[in-house]
């Protein structure tokens, strides 16, 4: 009795122990742009959010619906939002519709980017406390996510967009949507 109950004790902690190996090793192969989102086929949540330039302008989740768009989540303390800034303008000047949403940032250093970098969106959000990211499941910037004309999330990339990606893997996505 006192083995069996001896056994138990030490095999407890090693179970433990070998549980988080396991989810830690996992965790060392999982592709970080491969994170799946609960959002897929679902519409965009519901919000109000100030236009980045005017907050005395607010949108809701209707800027969504009438047709296919990306809306790519951006903050000026991300390098690697800089660093895919540059390919976005490519893509607006190529006719791809995109929504700009501002994550937990500063409004004036938001703006500021905008006009020293050239605004790729036609509508920029400044969601500053981070609850539509939330909603939507953002673990950080950059987030892209490819929005039908009916306002259904249909993909979700992490990661900066650059032109690579975007021959690769994102614009059969972006052109298979309605």
């Amino acid at each position: 009795m006192a083995n069996s109950k001896r056994i138990l004790t030490l095999s407890v902690p090693l179970i433990i122990f070998l549980a988080g190996c396991y989810f830690l090793f996992k965790g060392l192969y999982s592709d970080p742009r491969k994170l799946d989102s609960a959002l897929i086929g679902q519409s965009v949540p519901e919000f109000t959010l100030q236009d980045i330039y005017n907050p005395e302008k607010h949108y809701d989740a209707s800027i969504f619906k009438g047709q296919k768009l990306l809306l790519n989540v951006w903050a000026t303390w991300c390098p690697t939002c800089y660093a895919e800034h540059k390919y976005l303008n490519e893509l607006a000047g190529q006719g791809v519709y995109i929504i700009g949403m501002n994550y937990k940032d500063d409004r004036a250093k938001a703006t500021k980017w905008l006009t020293d970098l050239k605004d790729p969106y036609a509508i920029s959000l400044f969601d500053k406390d981070g609850m539509l990211g939330l909603d939507l499941g953002v673990y950080g910037a950059p987030e892209t996510f490819f929005i039908d004309s009916k306002g259904i999330i249909q993909y979700r990339h992490v990661g900066d967009l650059n032109a690579r990606i975007w021959r690769d893997e994102l614009s059969a996505v972006f052109a298979a949507m309605e």
